[in-house]
């Protein structure tokens, strides 16, 4: 076998073939598949056509870190699989990710994860990986600061302003967010050995065999609510009573919140609408459906057929519903926000009862688009604040407790 310090002195060169096309990402998925075996500097960079020297420069600079260090990422990342989810002597752990010599493993593991391998099999899933803003946000409400999590000032501002120095790992924000796939975090993953990673489910099996591959993974189904989800992570952590007390509170401060809101709004209906582009369309999403009407028994002016994007809602249309409360998310496109200022100003607008009396909201995509405990919670709080003037204060912003990544 071959240990890092052996393989960077491999001193097999093999002079490059300029007829054919390096490839290193067929060596980087050579050596996903055959973590176990040994591998050589002098081996991978015959299998790339260059020369050793050139194959280490040239892996680092493309991936952001050595070859053997990338290695060391993908035994250690099974590794830890191996002694968190099985009872596989030491041994035989070490041989299966390419170690034969179960002491120089345990040294190694040790030095690279901070602790020896029995320690880690007796403390494992510390370090959690989010993989998508919502789990953030049921993390958040189990006490659990994520080590590794997507953030953005823009998109996920809540979590970025209040998490960003907490949260160690920034990952980039994917789709829906952005035209990027999950695969643009794969590496990143990589290199931050998470013991586990939660995000959400409508991965393909390819997918998620990949994620897998670099920690244990708890896919949440979206087609169940936020109480269900909240339980299936705090069950994968270990961490039900959590979950239990949160919703608990959320339950009390729900009735709390209809009674002051119930008082303050009367028997008013309310009207949920989006700008977009030139036109106005009803607007509604699952969090803002639980919220208003369940949760806090808010009557509807009117229900949208499905779908938080419908079709446009005709001038004549709005002055027939009248509404007495409207909510309104502006799209943040130049060209929405300008039909916005216009259409404060029309004639149309101006008569509506909810503009004359002066109850028109704006609300923000953060946290009215997210579905999370933390997002639900995060509204609720905002309703009793738009519709009360009122501000409350039972959710703490930041989390106490040990974090995931200490």
């Amino acid at each position: 076998m071959f240990t890092e310090e052996e393989t960077l002195t491999d001193n097999n060169l093999y002079a490059p073939d300029r007829n054919r096309k390096t490839n290193l990402n067929d060596v980087k998925e050579f050596m996903d598949k055959h973590y176990n075996e040994p591998l050589s500097i002098g081996s991978l960079a015959q299998m790339a056509n260059i020369s050793p020297k050139y194959f280490v420069d040239l892996f680092k600079e493309t991936y952001g870190q050595s070859a053997m260090e990338y290695l060391t990422d993908l035994r250690m990342n099974r590794a830890k699989r191996y002694l968190a989810e099985t009872d596989e002597r030491l041994r035989e752990i070490a041989i299966k990710v390419g170690y034969r010599d179960e002491f120089y493993f345990s040294r190694k593991f040790k030095k690279e994860i901070g602790l020896a391998p029995s320690d880690y099999a007796k403390n494992f899933r510390r370090r959690i990986a989010a993989n998508s803003p919502s789990m953030i946000g049921h993390l958040l409400a189990l006490h659990v600061i994520p080590a590794a999590a997507p953030l953005h000032p823009k998109w996920t501002p809540y979590y970025y302003h209040v998490y960003h120095t907490k949260i160690k790992s920034h990952l980039k924000l994917t789709f829906p967010y952005t035209d990027r796939t999950f695969e643009a975090n794969l590496d990143q993953l990589s290199q931050d050995r998470p013991d586990a990673i939660i995000g959400t489910d409508g991965l393909s099996p390819m997918e998620r065999a990949k994620l897998e591959d670099i920690a244990s993974c708890l896919l949440v189904p979206t087609d169940v609510d936020w109480r269900e989800q909240l339980r299936m992570t705090a069950r994968f952590l270990h961490k039900e009573d959590r979950a239990e007390q949160w919703i608990g509170q959320y339950d009390r401060k729900v009735l709390a919140a209809r009674t002051q809101i119930g008082e303050a709004m009367g028997y008013d209906n309310i009207l949920l609408l989006r700008i977009y582009r030139q036109d106005i369309h009803l607007y509604e999403n699952r969090g803002l459906e639980e919220v208003l009407y369940r949760d806090l028994k808010l009557k509807p002016a009117c229900r949208t057929d499905g779908g938080p994007c419908n079709a446009p809602l005709a001038p004549e249309r709005l002055a027939e519903l009248n509404p007495e409360r409207i909510l309104v998310v502006v799209c943040p496109e130049a060209s929405s926000r300008r039909f916005w200022l216009a259409l404060q100003h029309s004639p149309e607008w101006r008569q509506l009862q909810a503009v004359n009396n002066g109850h028109v909201y704006p609300i923000s995509a953060d946290p009215w688009f997210e579905y999370s405990a933390t997002a639900i919670a995060r509204m609720l709080d905002e309703a009793l604040l738009l519709f009360t003037g009122k501000c409350p204060n039972a959710f703490p912003e930041n989390v106490h407790g040990k974090s995931c990544d200490a």
